[in-house]
């Protein structure tokens, strides 16, 4: 007999705590990363984490959201070392 593997558990779109996470990810950027906030360069990911909630992907939206915030923090930074 083939051993099977397991397959992951599907995620099931939540709509609440769809909305928590993307407040908590706002949120972090406001506090530690401002200079990000409405950087034209954030388009594409606000764009992949709107797709994913259309989708009701909510594995794809955690990850767009993680992609929203590491691209927030390059931004902020490369913002902060040209202005040093």
């Amino acid at each position: 007999m083939i051993a099977r593997e397991a397959l992951p558990a599907p995620v099931l779109w939540e709509p609440q705590l769809a909305a928590a996470r993307a407040e908590q990810a706002i949120r972090y950027l406001a506090q530690h990363y401002p200079e990000c906030a409405g950087r034209p360069v954030l388009d594409p990911h606000r764009d992949a984490v709107h797709g994913a909630a259309v989708e009701e992907d909510m594995a794809g939206y955690e990850e767009a959201l993680r992609e929203y915030m590491w691209a927030g923090r390059r931004e902020a930074l490369s913002i902060r070392r040209r202005t040093a």
